[in-house]
């Protein structure tokens, strides 16, 4: 069974959910990926009833949830703080308070996963050994609190943060090595770091649950473009998802595109259309 694309609803910050979620539908999409956050299902605000409207409007478009992204936090910080990391323990208690809100959210909408950031920003991290047990401690806080929970918790690895390679993220599993907590892949990420994307998935075949595609350019430069606008190889990296038969979601997440978010999500699946075609044998969505 091959592998199911879906779109970010984190393009559409300057659209409120149900109306985010709609143009996905009317994009071609079967499948979007929740934004966990202002202006969006921010999971320490969002009412029961909230949640339970936007589960019953993607239910009614026919959509399926890719995953929840709870990467960033705009509504107490920014893209990366509060952090797992945060040198103050109030703020670290937020980013937990959020994660385990966020899972909670998940299993309401009907998500298997939550992708959450890997640690925070280097720069609150001058001991590298003491930054990983914190966020070691803090992702284990997280899945005690929510051993109800079968809703996996996913770490992304990107560039300048506390985990941002391969090596990296295997340290971090030799730490915490918990049948609920994966990897959230980020095609891009990975590149941007030098390293060849495909070799990734294959690497960490079994231990990754959802994909995050975008093109980078060949500079290597961290932003997101949309697919075919930037130099990765998206052939050889659906050509190792299938080698591996990897059957989860790949969702396209063009953040930056918040201005024509409608826009670059017909053009990425104009573009990956033919490649996931020619690989997996049938259309992407």
């Amino acid at each position: 069974m091959p592998p199911k694309l879906a779109f970010s609803a984190n393009a559409y910050k300057r659209t409120d959910f149900f109306d985010a979620a709609a143009d996905i539908a009317a994009a071609g999409y079967k499948a979007l990926e929740v934004y966990a956050d202002a202006p969006h299902l921010y999971p320490l605000d969002a009412p029961p009833d909230l949640v339970a409207r936007a589960a019953e409007h993607i239910r009614s478009l026919g959509l399926a949830v890719s995953n929840v992204n709870a990467f960033t936090m705009f509504a107490a910080g920014d893209t990366w703080r509060p952090s797992f990391i945060d040198p103050d323990e109030d703020r670290r208690a937020l980013r937990i308070d959020h994660t385990v809100a966020a899972l909670r959210m998940a299993r309401a909408l009907g998500a298997a996963t939550v992708s959450t950031e890997p640690g925070g920003p280097l720069d609150e991290a001058p001991d590298r050994a003491a930054a990983l047990e914190l966020f070691a401690s803090g992702v284990e806080q997280v899945i005690e609190r929510t051993e109800d929970l079968d809703v996996l918790l996913l770490v992304e690895p990107e560039p300048g943060l506390l985990v941002q390679d391969s090596a990296g993220m295997e340290e971090f599993f030799e730490r915490v090595p918990h049948p609920r907590v994966a990897m959230n892949l980020d095609i891009g990420h990975f590149f941007c770091v030098g390293e060849d994307p495909a070799r990734v998935v294959r690497d960490f075949c079994g231990r990754f649950d959802h994909v995050h595609i975008e093109d980078i350019a060949a500079d290597r430069r961290h932003f997101h473009l949309v697919p075919g606008d930037g130099a990765v190889d998206f052939r050889s990296v659906f050509e190792a998802l299938a080698e591996i038969g990897y059957d989860g979601f790949v969702t396209v997440e063009l953040y930056p595109y918040e201005e024509t978010p409608g826009e670059a999500a017909r053009r990425a699946l104009e573009r990956l259309a033919p490649i996931w075609r020619e690989t997996f044998g049938e259309e992407p969505a």
